[in-house]
């Protein structure tokens, strides 16, 4: 995320992920079990040992939330290499709420809120007290995992201490390819040493759907019921063309592009923060906004008031706020609505020169918590992007896809100039194991699923949700609001569709909008 300029339209540049290649799979039992692959029985037939999950807590954020009465954790065991089962084994962080009405219990609900790299586990305990009266609540354990690599995961992905990636921050940007590709080298070093290659090239989205399959099949699950947040719904996306009749229901929530046109999707989302950007502008012109009254010169102010933290970052307490900061905080605040007020305070601080809630913006996004520790969901982000995406190795090929978004957009200041530096993905160790291509589903039995997409969603455009829908031939429900993803964010319209999904396998007989 080290870009040259403040433009945060193309912030997520290289944050399309693409789907991964389908693996053949004979199915016994309503259990998947990989063609001519021996050593499987024992993954799928493990039972799983409950206990408490203080001892599953690995940063701040986790401890808190793992103080729960209410919830068991358990270590699920998968391969390493799916291709080698009977080598080296390594465990997946599970988490779970019972149903509190476990008589009319229908199963397990299992979710992943995103990233990649996002806590499945600590989301799931974030979302209990709001969900435990539910219908959901109530009929459903509810089952959070963190995806190989990932927090409570053993091994996880490490590439930078948590002394160096403050330190990151404060770098400067307004460096040349050269340099920056020199420090990609040598952030892919760091990842090599405290990693390893082999796990290194075993995180992919592709080893992440064989993982919920065996999980389902711990559980006691023969169908799967789902919830994918953002690029959760790659997961359930790839799990439901590789194991369709393993699939009871999905609700897929803030689409990730499933198109093969990579740059096209950049600009896409390019376009999307864009606009979200110029929404905030619009809101923020009615108060008394450092960026001014008139929307099409917010960005141009914006940059004059962060400017000067380029040449010296701000002292906040113990620590600076840099430019790249101030940048990722503007970026977290376009993710919904409900965080213009956090950063309208943050930019009227930056005017009286303090920095404090900038700072917590860009913690928040980074992963960064107040005892000064990182969830590491940056390293997972690009370890997971790097095997899940084909590499880009020529600076050729990097001005071409920068001049093409350029006749995508029409509008050269959406385009980072440092986008000529090749990406740590192309000195990965590690040949990518997915291809991008369409959800090949024809006459698998994959049962009908619902696709949720916010129209004004910066990070994963309310296109792609379209394009995700049909697709999977699913239904979708738009929702018209500012914000990354809807489902089960007290939105009633929403809540209600989805519920009723969920629970009683019932959708709304044509596409709906709320």
């Amino acid at each position: 995320m080290t870009k040259r300029r403040s433009r945060i339209t193309a912030a997520f540049f290289a944050l399309v992920v693409l789907l991964s290649t389908s693996t053949s799979y004979a199915y016994e039992d309503g259990k998947a079990v990989a063609v001519g692959q021996r050593g499987m029985d024992r993954f799928y037939k493990q039972v799983l040992s409950w206990g408490p999950c203080q001892p599953f807590a690995v940063d701040e954020r986790s401890r808190s939330a793992f103080k729960r009465g209410d919830v068991q954790c358990a270590r699920l065991e998968v391969p390493l290499d799916y291709e080698k089962p009977e080598d080296r084994a390594v465990s997946v962080g599970v988490l779970r709420r019972v149903a509190s009405e476990p008589q009319r219990r229908i199963g397990s609900l299992v979710v992943n809120p995103g990233g990649p790299g996002g806590s499945g586990m600590t989301y799931v305990a974030g979302m209990i007290d709001q969900q435990k009266n539910s219908a959901i609540g109530k009929r459903f354990d509810l089952v959070g995992f963190d995806p190989r690599g990932v927090g409570a995961s053993e091994p996880r992905v490490q590439c930078l201490t948590d002394a160096e990636r403050d330190e990151q921050r404060l770098r400067p940007k307004d460096v040349g390819a050269d340099e920056t590709e020199a420090q990609n080298k040598d952030y892919v070093k760091k990842c090599t040493e405290r990693t390893g290659v082999d796990v290194l090239a075993n995180v992919g989205t592709r080893d992440v759907v064989r993982d919920v399959d065996v999980l389902r099949a711990a559980l006691g699950d023969q169908k799967l019921s789902y919830l994918g947040y953002s690029y959760g719904t790659r997961i359930g996306t790839l799990y439901a063309e590789t194991f369709p009749k393993n699939v009871r229901a999905m609700v897929l929530d803030g689409a990730v592009a499933v198109k093969q046109d990579k740059v096209a999707d950049a600009a896409r989302q390019a376009q999307a923060f864009q606009d979200a950007f110029g929404r905030f502008a619009a809101w923020c012109a009615q108060r008394d906004c450092p960026i001014g009254t008139d929307p099409a010169l917010a960005q141009n102010r914006l940059d004059i008031l962060t400017g000067g933290l380029k040449d010296k970052p701000m002292a906040v307490r113990d620590r600076k706020l840099s430019h790249s900061d101030a940048r990722t905080a503007t970026l977290q605040a376009m993710y919904s609505d409900r965080l213009w007020e956090t950063l309208l305070r943050g930019l009227q601080e930056l005017k009286q020169s303090r920095g404090d809630t900038l700072l917590q913006l860009a913690d928040q996004y980074l992963g960064r918590t107040n005892d000064g520790s990182y969830s590491r969901i940056q390293d997972a982000f690009i370890a997971i992007r790097c095997m899940d995406e084909p590499p880009v190795k020529d600076r050729a090929e990097l001005e071409a896809n920068r001049r093409r978004v350029l006749e995508i957009l029409g509008n050269e200041d959406a385009v980072q100039t440092d986008e000529r530096a090749l990406g740590p993905c192309a000195f990965w160790p590690a040949p990518h194991s997915s291809e991008p291509h369409q959800p090949e589903l024809q006459g698998q039995g994959l049962p009908q699923v619902l696709v949720v997409s916010t129209t004004g969603d910066p990070a994963t455009p309310y296109q792609s949700g379209v394009d995700l829908a049909a697709a999977l031939r699913a239904r979708l429900l738009t929702y018209k609001g500012n914000q990354h993803t809807a489902f089960l964010h007290n939105i009633q319209c929403v809540d209600g569709i989805g519920t009723n999904y969920l629970v009683e396998l019932r959708l709304p007989e044509a596409d709906s909008t709320c």
